[in-house]
């Protein structure tokens, strides 16, 4: 995926301090400017994760089936489950980890580590990167980067300062659908035409507050330490301003990530609305529904793009879908969808389905029947199918492209730069809500 992936720019401070050390007779490779390691004699690598509960898990399952990667070091602060659950998975696989419930004790014992997973609550992410990074260790952290700027941004330079690699955890960045529809689909056939709108969702049924075993529970002198009031906040985290930023944050960013991307720009302006309307405020302090429509200025034109988060219905689950003048392109994580449709008067498809670019659309019988339809109405637009196939775990590519790049083989599809961007983006969403009003974003918010 490596050859897909967008090259990265060289930003003028790298740029100058390339420079002044060529100037002081060092000989800098070319890995020094493009953000690459040097190339390994070995493919095997040594990671640690920091962080075991549901979503370290998950990106535990994905690096057991990734060769050539050992874990050797867990460190969670519930030891008596996630800590424990962890451990002994790894072990059934042969991986003989350590276990901390310290960060700092980890990354001080642990000598042969290249990289470090980060899947810990938002407001943690900032302290374990900029410590894992230098300690000498290349990181991937789930996004968000942090449910704050301060601490992105933080990020950011700790990366650019010790010139490890950072992998921002948007995985669908590195799926090779997703790679698919924004390489040939949009960047060369233009398959869409002018894209006017973007729409996109995640919603969600209603699910109760999440428990744990009493038995298990951290002790309240623990919990404080890292931060946490109550086994309630600790489990339930995304829910509390101080922890996390919200639905709109653990879900929207994901897709709100494929909105900057796929359209090539930032956001100029967004105005949002949402609230706590159906669970108790008292230990849902996130509004658990938002709507939000963002304004894109591209040198086409304006593209207004609606996002929207629930957490009390699951209709239609998750999508996005982006609207051009000759056709619509919906994606989605989920395998089971995907498709684009040509609009009646966009240019025929027939030479991006003989160059596999599409899949030739399936028999309309509707279109063919002579139904007289409502004088308002036009026939649907033919599905063509998308022809690139994922069934795997969601997680595996990113974490393969991360893997590949610390051995000089490839380039981060998702850097602290990409990260930090969406980051912004996001994080905009709840200050437009509080404000109540159209927001807009300057052209230097985006960067560090």
């Amino acid at each position: 995926m490596s050859d897909q992936s967008p090259k990265p720019s060289i930003d003028r401070r790298t740029f100058l301090r390339a420079t002044a050390a060529a100037g002081a007779g060092l000989i800098l490779a070319p890995n020094i400017l493009t953000g690459q390691t040097t190339p390994r004699y070995s493919n095997d690598l040594n990671i640690a994760l920091l962080g075991a509960g549901a979503q370290g898990q998950v990106l535990v399952n994905a690096c057991l089936k990734i060769p050539n990667v050992r874990f050797k070091a867990v460190c969670d602060i519930w030891a008596a489950y996630n800590q424990k659950r962890v451990v002994n998975l790894l072990q059934k696989y042969g991986h003989a980890a350590n276990a901390y419930e310290d960060y700092r004790e980890m990354l001080a014992a642990e000598k042969d580590l290249d990289a470090v997973l980060i899947a810990t609550p938002d407001f943690w992410h900032a302290r374990h990167t900029i410590a894992s990074l230098e300690a000498g260790l290349h990181v991937y952290c789930e996004k968000e980067m942090s449910n704050n700027l301060q601490d992105a941004r933080n990020m950011v330079s700790a990366a650019r300062r010790t010139g490890k690699l950072l992998q921002i955890g948007h995985q669908r960045r590195s799926n090779p659908r997703y790679l698919h529809c924004y390489h040939k689909l949009l960047q060369e056939a233009k398959i869409l035409g002018r894209i006017t709108n973007v729409r996109g969702q995640w919603n969600r049924a209603v699910q109760p507050d999440l428990g744990w075993p009493k038995k298990d529970a951290i002790p309240p002198a623990a919990l404080a330490e890292y931060g946490f009031e109550s086994m309630h906040q600790f489990r339930n985290w995304r829910w509390y301003r101080r922890l996390g930023g919200g639905p709109i944050v653990d879900l929207g960013s994901h897709q709100i990530d494929i909105f900057n991307w796929f359209l090539g720009a930032s956001p100029k302006a967004v105005i949002a609305s949402g609230g706590t309307d159906y669970y108790d405020k008292a230990t849902h302090e996130w509004y658990d529904t938002v709507m939000v429509i963002y304004e894109y200025e591209l040198l086409e034109g304006k593209v207004r793009a609606y996002y929207q988060t629930l957490t009390t219905n699951s209709s239609e689950g998750y999508f996005e879908n982006f609207l051009g003048d000759q056709g619509t392109l919906q994606i989605s994580e989920s395998g089971s969808r995907g498709a684009i449709y040509r609009e009646p008067s966009a240019p025929d498809w027939e030479k991006w389905v003989s160059s596999g670019y599409l899949k030739a659309p399936k028999e309309d019988k509707q279109a063919d029947s002579g139904a007289v339809l409502d004088v308002r109405e036009t026939v649907a637009p033919p599905s063509h199918e998308l022809p690139v196939t994922f069934n795997d775990l969601y997680h595996k590519p990113h974490l393969e492209n991360f893997f590949n790049a610390i051995r000089g083989k490839a380039k981060l599809n998702c850097d602290q730069d990409v990260g930090y961007e969406t980051a912004v983006t996001v994080l905009k969403v709840n200050e437009a809500v509080e404000a109540g009003r159209r927001l807009e974003f300057r052209t230097n918010e985006f960067h560090v």
